[in-house]
């Protein structure tokens, strides 16, 4: 989900202190790197916020959030031995949790960078994103650079907004920002925009998944650059030695595979995650 900038409410702040008197943890009696209650040899079930609106990586369906990232964090957990219980949250509400510590790690297709880096512990990388240009089907945009002078919509605080911002400039008119790509991606079916930028996963799965719209994808590699995906933990937080292990276990028992073909329908690229170590 490739976020930069964090925009904290007053609401999300209340909604945190609310939270940190609960803790962390749904079994109790465990250290923090423990994994069993000191009696019952039961599983320590890890929190795990996220924003389930960023289909195919997590989103809701029937009051369940599922998708790629679910599917992984899932298999990593079982691998760490742990359970984990998923909740949205929303966006900025995730790093607000996280850097409470009033929950374990987030997941929700969050870009590793140099400035997140600094409050924040990542995993291990565990997907390789890319910026791309949805544009309905004729549109005379044909790279980045045709963005210039047009009308692009984009999900607030994305890296999908920093790359178009490079373009179309800071506080271009020309730049409309939205809480999801949901609602930046029927702003263009509306009318309201020539084009929208955002992740490789997410444009790629709605042209598929939406055939009547009759928009179509530009990559455009020499004005997008590759990112990665990690886990955000609390700074210091000791779960990564274990959330590291056990995501370059799924990586070479298969899983990882597995779950990448499920969802996307092509081959994973696992040694470019692992070259990122």
């Amino acid at each position: 989900m490739k976020k930069t900038r964090l925009v904290i409410t007053l609401v999300v702040v209340a909604f945190v202190l609310m939270l940190s008197a609960c803790g962390t943890s749904e079994t109790g009696g465990t250290s923090k790197t423990g994994k069993t209650n000191e009696g019952g040899g039961e599983k320590k079930t890890l929190r795990v916020v996220t924003d389930a609106a960023y289909a195919p990586f997590e989103y809701q369906d029937k009051g369940e959030v599922v998708g790629f990232d679910i599917d992984f964090v899932k298999a990593v957990a079982k691998e760490a031995g742990y359970d984990v219980k998923i909740e949205h949250v929303g966006w900025d509400p995730i790093f607000v949790e996280i850097k409470g510590k009033t929950a374990d790690f987030a997941v929700s297709a969050i870009t590793i960078n140099k400035e997140r880096k600094q409050t924040y512990d990542f995993t291990v990388p565990y997907f390789l994103s890319k910026n791309e240009i949805l544009v309905p089907k004729g549109s005379s945009i044909k790279s980045a650079q045709d963005l210039k002078g047009k009308v692009v919509a984009v999900q607030n605080g994305t890296t999908g907004q920093e790359v178009t911002e490079k373009i179309l400039g800071k506080n271009s008119k020309d730049l409309k920002k939205f809480e999801n790509n949901n609602l930046a991606i029927l702003e263009m079916k509306n009318g309201g925009a020539d084009a929208v930028v955002a992740d490789n996963g997410v444009v790629d799965t709605y042209v598929k998944n939406n055939p009547k719209d009759n928009f179509v994808v530009i990559e455009d590699d020499g004005a997008f650059e590759k990112e990665f995906y990690g886990l955000l933990l609390p700074k210091g937080s000791e779960l990564k030695a274990d959330l590291d292990k056990a995501i370059n276990k799924v990586f070479e028992n298969g899983t990882y595979a597995e779950i990448y073909k499920k969802w996307f329908n092509k081959e994973a690229d696992i040694q470019i995650l692992k070259d990122q170590q």
